[in-house]
């Protein structure tokens, strides 16, 4: 099975894929189409074609991610299935966990453990905030804090995860989550892959599975 996966999950589903011993390829699409989510279905669709050949079946390793139901319309088109959600930190801290946050205070800046650590390149370089300091207000002006969706809290990303914050001038929140609502989310595409029986998986069922388990440690 074939997994075409955003960039910024596929080194998690490749860890949870190996820790179930799934013969599973994960094949990435750049993270950095996530700032043009206008295109995500299209190459989501090329890489399917692509691969189609090699593969008795492919599964999408993207929620909707922006797309307004582009993507599902490929997934019906070829046939495929993908994971559960609005965007990938429903997959990661649970819809209505989120819907929460952002309810809480509207404005919520979300960091995943793969923006933590791209922060310089995905958000600074792409935003242009590495030559013009002073477009910070422009992006950043209307947001109260920073929630990092913490998969793997060592020491080291808590570091990175302050340093972040404290550039777009926002206090940091951590919240913990690990990977379990990912790997159930990938665990329900396999099972229907194997012929399991099929489920309907709402982003409110992803999201509100079982307690995460205590996250790994090991570097992604």
């Amino acid at each position: 099975m074939a997994l075409v996966a955003c960039g910024a999950i596929a080194g998690p589903c490749r860890e949870i894929a190996v820790r179930h011993g799934w013969p599973l390829d994960v094949h990435p699409l750049p993270p950095l189409l996530h700032n043009r989510p206008a295109d995500i279905a299209a190459e989501v669709r090329r890489a399917a074609v692509r691969l189609g050949p090699a593969y008795s079946s492919i599964a999408v390793g993207y929620a909707d991610c922006g797309t307004y139901g582009a993507l599902d319309e490929v997934c019906e088109e070829l046939g495929l299935r993908r994971l559960p959600g609005l965007h990938c930190y429903d997959l990661f801290g649970g819809a209505a966990n989120i819907e929460r946050l952002l309810a809480a205070q509207p404005g919520t800046y979300l960091l995943t453990d793969f923006l933590v650590r791209s922060f310089a390149r995905t958000v600074e370089e792409e935003l242009g905030l590495d030559r013009w300091p002073e477009l910070r207000d422009a992006y950043f002006g209307h947001y109260t804090r920073v929630v990092w969706l913490a998969q793997q809290p060592a020491e080291e990303l808590r570091s990175l995860a302050q340093a972040a914050a404290e550039r777009i001038g926002l206090p940091l929140t951590v919240v913990e989550t690990g990977d379990a609502r990912l790997e159930r989310a990938l665990a329900d595409l396999w099972a229907l892959d194997r012929g399991g029986p099929e489920q309907q998986v709402s982003p409110a069922a992803a999201a509100e599975g079982p307690a995460a388990r205590p996250p790994s440690r090991r570097a992604g």
